[in-house]
């Protein structure tokens, strides 16, 4: 499907991230707005709380947008969220005879603040892109031994704090824990000296289940998907993932994109997952293409610098995907709830310019990639802002998630000299 034009006339650039084919659901703000739900068209964003308060949108069951989150829609199930595509696509295609009704609802993104744009029910980060699997093992268990006897027949994963998961935007401080290096007799306290993130993409289940689902059902089952970076403290992680994986590691926050880009939007861009060295189990096969096209990078600002792209990879590197994941998460019977949260696991290439973390870009703090303002680094140090981009391209039009940034704030002072 070529770019389909919108009387917003900066939704019709081919390079803008929010043209009428993307049409992404986030919660926003203004100074005299609370916070509701909208709709991102060029550098606009539609108001749907007021579109649907007057009637301009109505969807069976309604109305959804009384509340500042996308829960409610949701719920309602995929034949709602199509509707809603579609009214949404007749008030701002060029020539709508709507216009002039709805033009008023449009605010500037400039002039908006965002928020999470789903209440969060559980998050799950998975442990799914196989370069990172490799680069990693083959760090602490070498190449002979670098994936798991179990990696390449199961989407491994670890339950998080769906309570740590903040919007892109939000500071996030560096955390204490229990280090101890291999010199040490004994863990120490102190804050963590190699806090690093993590580039995936997040998967929003957008529809309840209680018994497991076929990899098919559990694609229909995804409301749409956000950029996220699951923030990693290296050193805490190291002291104490063993046996059970980590824990206070990965505690501190997991930021998200705050635009969700609709499984629909992205429709026209699946690929295949990669050839499997090992056949899966019937229950987690591919049921045809399941990833996406979505090319990722992250820059890296010190404060008061400009940024330095330090990756460039693509979400079709993983080797499952989200439906997959999904799918395996429900076959001991774990129920699942409208507003989960699916973290793919880091999203890393082949090469070394491709990987989505600074522990494999450093290769363990070996070898620091090089700041174009100067400088060096190994892990993030304070005052450093990181940003995950990204893209899918279109027939003549873009999918864009917008950006997802946060800035590493110093360590508290003890936490516990009180």
């Amino acid at each position: 499907m070529p770019l389909t034009k919108s009387w917003v006339g900066s939704a019709n650039a081919a390079d803008h991230p929010f043209p009428l084919n993307n049409l992404p659901y986030g919660v926003f703000s203004t100074d005299t707005l609370a916070p509701r739900c909208g709709v991102a068209i060029g550098d606009m964003i539609l108001d749907v709380a007021r579109a649907e308060a007057v009637g301009q949108i109505a969807l069976d069951g309604g109305p959804f947008f009384g509340a500042p989150a996308w829960n409610a829609l949701m719920e309602a199930g995929p034949g709602v969220w199509g509707a809603l595509r579609a009214q949404l696509t007749d008030l701002l295609a060029e020539g709508a005879p709507a216009r002039a009704a709805v033009e008023g609802f449009l605010v500037p993104q400039a002039d908006a603040r965002m928020h999470l744009p789903f209440r969060v029910a559980e998050f799950t980060d998975f442990y799914a892109g196989k370069h990172h699997a490799q680069n990693v093992g083959t760090m602490f268990r070498g190449p002979e031994n670098a994936l798991p006897p179990n990696w390449l027949h199961i989407p491994i994963g670890y339950n998080g704090r769906a309570s740590s998961v903040v919007v892109s935007g939000t500071p996030v401080r560096r955390p204490w824990g229990q280090l101890k290096g291999p010199n040490d007799d004994a863990p120490r306290f102190a804050p963590s000296a190699r806090f690093d993130l993590e580039l995936e993409m997040g998967a929003i289940v957008g529809q309840p289940s209680d018994e497991p689902v076929t990899v098919e059902e559990a694609d229909a089952m995804i409301f749409g998907y956000v950029l996220l970076n699951d923030w990693s403290a290296r050193d805490i992680q190291a002291w104490e993932y063993q046996p059970l994986g980590p824990f206070q590691a990965k505690a501190t926050a997991t930021s998200i994109s705050p635009w969700i880009v609709t499984k629909d939007a992205l429709e026209p861009l699946r690929v295949p997952t990669p050839a499997r060295e090992v056949e899966l189990l019937p229950h987690l096969r591919d049921a045809g293409p399941m990833l996406y096209d979505i090319d990722l990078a992250v820059t890296l600002a010190p404060e008061g610098a400009a940024p330095t792209e330090i990756a460039r990879t693509n979400y079709r590197e993983m080797y499952y995907s989200s439906a997959q994941q999904l799918a395996h998460h429900t076959t001991a019977g774990c129920p699942m709830r409208v507003g989960d949260l699916l973290g793919s696991g880091t999203i890393s290439g082949a090469e070394a310019h491709q990987r989505g973390s600074l522990l494999e870009l450093s290769w363990g703090g070996k070898d620091p990639v090089a700041l174009d303002t100067g400088g060096t680094r190994a892990f993030l140090e304070d005052g450093d802002t990181l940003t995950l981009h990204g893209a899918a391209r279109g027939d003549g039009y873009t999918v864009g998630f917008g950006t997802c940034a946060g800035t590493l704030l110093p360590a508290l002072e003890d936490p516990y000299a009180r």
